[in-house]
């Protein structure tokens, strides 16, 4: 088995590859990626750390993370879909105005 700390180290990298996407990225979709990116490193964490410490309280919080992130997908698609169809772009930079 693998010590803890390979698990959390990947999802440390994991999570700031996420974090730089959403700083860096300009792209609707390509930010909501990384959103969930972040989601799931930190899911690797509990998980994790609920082996590590023998509990099942890091997996049933993993459920209620990844039932969120479902809703979120469904949300978040929908909105982007919604900006394309009215803006025909999905670039922040030319979302910033709040004109219609």
């Amino acid at each position: 088995m693998l010590p803890i700390t390979y698990y959390v180290g990947l999802s440390a990298v994991l999570f700031i590859m996420g974090a730089l996407g959403v700083l860096i990225r300009r792209n609707l979709i390509v930010i909501f990626m990384s959103v969930e990116l972040m989601l799931n490193a930190a899911n690797l964490a509990f998980v994790a750390f609920a082996r590590y410490y023998q509990t099942m309280s890091g997996q049933v919080f993993v459920f209620f993370v990844m039932a969120v992130a479902a809703a979120e997908v469904a949300v978040g698609l929908s909105l982007i879909v919604a900006i394309y169809r009215a803006r025909r772009t999905v670039n922040v930079d030319d979302l910033s105005e709040m004109k219609g």
